[in-house]
């Protein structure tokens, strides 16, 4: 079977890899005292967990197919324990960026389903969903990190 879409896949690695690599230095750049701050309703290690967690997961073929990351603790997205620190989620940062390209490869971009029963869109959109979620809480975390310590985060148009 021939790839109808091969532009379609490397735009999506190389927007996935651009937000990867904002949320990256949002990560890298957060100071350790608001890494744990309660000032937000979601610290800021427990949004960057969640936001590589959940592009780990949508990344799959479906919701059997995925296996957390070995360091993953608890139920769900692994948020309700104890902190992971910079350097763990580091760690899944650098496991969830270099999935990419694979995952994006091995994706059925014609499916007309998720393959995650809470999502009722095409394959193909909810890549674009997860992109999003990873512009959104990467966004959150920028914002928190030029509040508390006057840095900014260069744009990443592409990778």
């Amino acid at each position: 079977m021939s790839d109808t879409h091969p532009m379609l896949r490397s735009v999506l690695k190389s927007q996935y890899h651009a937000s990867l690599a904002m949320l990256r230095e949002a990560i890298e750049r957060c100071p350790p005292e608001e890494w744990l701050s309660t000032d937000h309703k979601n610290a800021s290690w427990l949004l960057s967990y969640h936001t590589l967690f959940f592009t780990h997961l949508y990344l799959q073929h479906d919701e059997s197919a995925f296996r957390p990351w070995e360091k993953h603790r608890g139920e769900g997205d692994g948020t309700s324990g104890e902190p992971y620190t910079q350097a763990e989620v580091l760690e899944y940062w650098e496991f969830c960026d270099r999935m990419v390209d694979d995952a994006v490869e091995a994706l059925d971009l014609d499916r007309t389903e998720t393959g995650f029963s809470w999502y009722r869109m095409s394959k193909l959109e909810h890549q674009f969903v997860n992109i999003r979620h990873v512009q959104h809480h990467g966004a959150q975390l920028i914002d928190r990190v030029r509040s508390a310590a006057d840095v900014g985060i260069g744009w990443v148009a592409a990778r």
